[in-house]
């Protein structure tokens, strides 16, 4: 073979490489886009939990019609996502769900995702072990049979956390909360174990003063 067929060669094996690589790439990604006409496990999941939460009142059939594809519209719309109707990464994550081929890592994205939010809409401003410790009571009531047993159920509990109803929940991300979620979710958890926490200023509940009183941390009382 001479030189030219050898150039040719690999230029062919390269171009082939690189299409390669963008099939897979665009499998991947469609991987983590569900929309009308999609069905399948994911899809149940997607209208469980929409449904529990109130957004959904079709059936749980794992089918992507048009009744979910408004459910979903209205929960992107409530939670500040790009408002298109499918279910792509960011939705799935502010659902709480998986995305990708990557199973319990891509969960914990997920998670990470909501529990930064919450923590961010909640305590922005306050020192970063009291941050944290608002991301421990999320995960302690997970753990706890008084409350739903996952991140997402929790945050979207009916009147569980005033940000979620008035709209804090959808602004900006600060950095701190990433960090913040993530050291919650590696076992840290300067709260005590608290399941509550108020800011004695501004709370309005005489019922939370009468919880166990755990660590003052910043402006917050954590209790259990």
């Amino acid at each position: 073979m001479n030189e030219k067929m050898k150039r040719r060669a690999m230029a062919l094996a390269v171009i082939a490489a690189v299409n390669a690589l963008l099939i897979l790439l665009a499998q991947t990604a469609m991987a983590d886009l569900y929309k009308r006409g999609s069905s399948g496990a994911t899809v149940t999941q997607i209208q469980t939990r929409l449904k529990n939460w109130g957004y959904y009142e079709g059936s749980v059939d794992g089918i992507y019609g048009s009744r979910t594809e408004r459910a979903v519209r209205y929960f992107q719309q409530k939670n500040g996502l790009t408002v298109d109707g499918q279910a792509g990464p960011q939705t799935l994550a502010a659902l709480g769900l998986p995305t990708g081929s990557g199973g319990t890592a891509q969960k914990s994205s997920g998670d990470v995702y909501l529990l930064a939010r919450l923590i961010s809409a909640e305590a922005r401003g306050e020192p970063y072990v009291g941050q944290v410790a608002v991301g421990a009571v999320v995960l302690n009531r997970v753990r706890h049979p008084s409350f739903p047993n996952t991140i997402s159920g929790v945050i979207y509990q009916t009147d569980a956390f005033t940000c979620v109803s008035d709209g804090q929940f959808n602004q900006p991300i600060a950095e701190s909360a990433y960090r913040a979620a993530q050291d919650a979710l590696g076992g840290w958890d300067p709260s005590g174990g608290a399941i509550y926490y108020f800011n004695p200023v501004t709370a309005t509940s005489a019922w939370i003063w009468s919880r166990p009183l755990i660590v003052v941390i910043g402006n917050h009382r954590f209790c259990s």
